[in-house]
């Protein structure tokens, strides 16, 4: 008995889906354009996230040691002072000869005017866990004694960062108007389904039909609704991103700045997971919503 009553309502959400076609194509479309938008944003935001990580493994600040300390003892104890602070993940040592040899290289065919010159100071280059924490462990690494100086080697981590936070409130922003804007297209939408169909909720009430019962294949058409829009979405946005992702990966830029966009296939679970739950959501609610003048809550 409990499957047959399943199997109506479930059968009742789908006749629904199918029976008012227009209004269907219309929640279809709000919600597509919905996660679309969302999905845009949340791309961009794991994007710079990936690029962000590549930056700590790769990116990080270069301690000097002072110019007067030769002694393996000294410096290797400096390193090991440098490794033990919370938050650094690796460094490499470079001699005064290596540095003077990385110069050479940047002079390319004008490397002859660096013979002779000893001007060049050991240092340790220092990558970390945790962008966020770079200005704690400068200032440790400042603190340690035979540090001459510290430098943060690359200027685009702040931007980085900035540009990161502000994705992510605005997708936040985005994402709650537009889930508003879909709610309520979608409670208007299933409301006129419930208004043509009144009198048949008005006579199931008399026959003792309980709110739950009537309520049901609503909601289940608002989920129907919503799943099929986040695998249209997801079919959508995916045939885009990967045509842009290529163009990118492809742009000289960001070949000498060596970093790829992430590639669909590591994004997809995650997109298709924050779709259903968009869409199962916003179609649970606006259906909730739709039937509260013709139920008693």
């Amino acid at each position: 008995m409990k499957y047959n009553i399943f199997g109506y309502l479930i059968g009742e959400g789908f006749r629904n889906v199918f029976k008012n076609k227009k209004s269907t194509f219309a929640c279809l479309g709000i919600m597509c354009a919905t996660m679309l938008i969302f999905g845009i944003f949340y791309m961009i935001g794991e994007n710079i996230d990936h690029a962000l990580e590549g930056l700590e493994e790769s990116q990080g600040m270069e301690a000097f040691i002072e110019f007067e300390i030769e002694d393996e003892q000294t410096v290797q104890e400096i390193g090991n002072q440098i490794r033990s602070i919370e938050g650094v993940n690796q460094i490499e040592y470079v001699s005064k000869d290596d540095a003077l040899n990385r110069m050479k290289a940047r002079f390319k065919e004008n490397q002859d005017l660096l013979d002779g010159y000893r001007i060049f100071k050991a240092s340790y280059i220092v990558t970390l866990t945790d962008l966020s924490l770079r200005d704690q462990v400068k200032t440790q690494i400042e603190a340690i004694e035979g540090i001459d100086s510290v430098q943060i080697r690359n200027d685009t981590i702040e931007a980085l960062m900035t540009v990161a936070g502000g994705i992510r409130v605005v997708t936040i922003i985005v994402l709650v108007l537009l889930i508003l804007i879909s709610i309520f297209i979608i409670t208007n939408t299933i409301k006129l389904t419930v208004h043509a169909r009144r009198k048949e909720i008005s006579i199931m009430k008399y026959v003792g039909a309980t709110n739950s019962f009537i309520r049901w294949p609503f909601i289940v058409e608002g989920i129907i609704i919503g799943v099929i829009a986040a695998l249209i979405s997801v079919l959508i946005i995916g045939l885009l991103y990967n045509v842009l992702a290529d163009k990118i990966a492809a742009d000289p830029i960001m070949d000498r700045i060596q970093m790829t966009p992430l590639g669909f296939n590591e994004l997809v679970n995650s997109i298709i997971l924050v779709y259903l739950a968009l869409g199962i959501g916003v179609g649970v609610v606006g259906s909730c919503i739709s039937m509260r003048k013709y139920l008693e809550v």
